[in-house]
């Protein structure tokens, strides 16, 4: 027979396993059986060994760095700035979205005619504008780009 007060211990121990406290500005998404739910910001119970906490969402914002060599004789370094807007859509791309915005950084720099004579903030600009043409469907801005050029 089990004592008393270790049936205790692992009730509290499932308990403690079965609260969630999301803080503010972050989403969880909850995965149970290849469905997922969001968790917004506050205390929830969820089922420990069903429900498997995905993605912890910061909806405050990120930042990328990136240093890239260019076909000219200078590399660039940049900053993005990026945030999710609809953590529905972009839970299924949080795992790639740092290749997404790399890989999309580099060839909106490599189609720029001269980059290396490129006013930086015209460049950044444009640059936004093009990450944000591929992000926005995916629930993700981009909110600034700065460039230098080493």
């Amino acid at each position: 027979m089990i004592p008393m007060t270790l049936l205790l211990l692992m009730l509290a121990a499932l308990m403690a396993l079965a609260v969630k406290r999301v803080p503010a500005g972050q989403v969880y998404s909850v995965q149970r059986h290849g469905r997922t739910r969001l968790l917004q910001p506050g205390v929830h119970l969820v089922a420990p060994g069903l429900d498997r906490i995905g993605h912890r969402i910061d909806l405050s914002g990120q930042v990328l760095r990136f240093r890239e060599p260019l076909p000219s004789e200078r590399d660039v370094c940049g900053t993005v700035y990026w945030q999710v807007l609809e953590p529905e859509r972009a839970d299924a791309v949080l795992d790639e979205v740092e290749q997404l915005i790399r890989r999309g950084a580099l060839d909106a720099l490599k189609a720029e005619p001269d980059v290396a004579h490129s006013d930086r903030r015209d460049l950044g600009s444009r640059l936004k504008q093009r990450l944000n043409g591929a992000l926005r469907e995916r629930g993700m801005m981009v909110t600034r780009v700065e460039l230098e050029f080493a």
